[in-house]
């Protein structure tokens, strides 16, 4: 299920990927601006075709730096400014006007490319970098021949070792409490499966995909049939281990791409991706049968949980979340209404009939 996998992949990720937009935006408008500078000081300097680059990849930026919060692939954008930069601080070390102290730009390889591309791709993309400049500096600055010389190596590769293992640490802490904080934000703390809020998103995001790719998927809405009978008869902690019971029943049958969510008490919904409204019924109700056939086992004692569906399908039911919840509501009670402990999957609102 999409549940704590997707969280541990989100973090493993880097940032946020707003923190990350907004990073990526303050780091496109430093950059413009220096380069900007630095273009204006070549042009003091005599090198007209160095200062010419410097400002129009310095206005790019600028550009950028207002049109990156609204695109739609961020990682492309990441890499397009890493690599051309990463290369560029390679190459000013190979200048032959180039300052000795040209080479410190390279310690902010590492610190960049863990922010926004998180722990492992960062650490792919230091380190051949780094090698790189490490080399480079060896070739053209260093004297190994004196103390003197020795003591410039080691202080240069010593602090780019220091600050590589320093945010390589880091980064494995900050994804760590990331990833703590985001199953505090979007789990039930009970049952371990998304909370209503996370389950609307997810619901929305299904929505959103669907009409791009018109694959069809389901809304199922259920509740535990006499829930209140458990908590009255054997106490509210059988009524927890009741809920923990059914959530782990249901997701033993559910695959990996379905969503459960705890709407609230027993009231639990689930999404089906790329299931059609036959192939949606065919799976609820296996799901219902096995949760009749798995009782909890209680102080001794087998209890029997059962729970009511009510089934909607994208599109045939509606095409948006509203409408969706109210079509699978009404066939939820629908179920009840009949006797619970079914799965309905047509049909509309209750009428004085079905109540009669």
């Amino acid at each position: 299920m999409d549940s704590e996998h997707g969280i541990h992949r989100r973090a493993a990720a880097g940032l946020e990927d707003s923190a990350r937009r907004s990073l990526l935006r303050l780091i496109f408008a430093c950059t413009g601006v220096v380069l900007c500078g630095f273009a204006l000081l070549q042009f003091g300097n005599d090198n007209t075709g160095l200062a010419t680059l410097e400002i129009i990849v310095g206005l790019f930026l600028l550009w950028s730096a207002r049109t990156v919060m609204r695109v739609r692939w961020l990682t492309p954008w990441i890499y397009g400014y890493l690599l051309p930069t990463f290369c560029f601080q390679l190459y000013i070390m190979l200048m032959p006007e180039a300052s000795v102290t040209a080479f410190v730009w390279v310690y902010m390889v590492p610190v960049l490319a863990y922010l926004l591309l998180g722990r492992r791709a960062g650490l792919l993309l230091s380190i051949p970098f780094m090698v790189a400049a490490l080399l480079l500096y060896l070739w053209r600055y260093a004297d190994p021949e004196s103390a003197a010389g020795l003591i410039d190596i080691g202080n240069a590769v010593i602090c780019g070792l220091m600050i590589l293992l320093f945010v390589h640490f880091y980064e494995g802490r900050r994804a760590v409490a990331q990833q703590s904080l985001q199953r505090m934000a979007e789990m039930d703390g009970l049952t371990g499966v998304f909370n209503r809020a996370r389950f609307h998103q997810l619901l929305a995001q299904c929505i959103e995909q669907s009409q791009r790719s018109s694959d069809e998927f389901a809304l199922v809405l259920l509740d535990v049939d006499h829930f209140k009978q458990v908590n009255d008869s054997w106490g509210h902690e059988a009524g927890d281990r009741a809920l923990q019971h059914l959530c782990r029943v249901l997701g033993q049958r559910l695959r990996g791409t379905d969503v459960i969510g705890r709407l609230g008490g027993e009231e639990f919904g689930l999404l089906l991706r790329n299931t059609d409204a036959v192939a949606a019924e065919q799976l609820v109700q296996t799901l219902c049968q096995q949760l009749e056939r798995s009782p909890l086992v209680w102080q001794g004692q087998a209890l029997p949980i059962t729970a009511t569906f009510g089934v909607a399908c994208w599109p045939r039911d509606a095409r948006d979340a509203g409408g969706l919840y109210r079509c699978a509501d009404q066939r939820l009670y629908r179920g009840k209404a009949y006797g619970r402990n079914r799965v309905i999957s047509s049909g509309g609102a209750l009428s004085v009939s079905d109540i009669a």
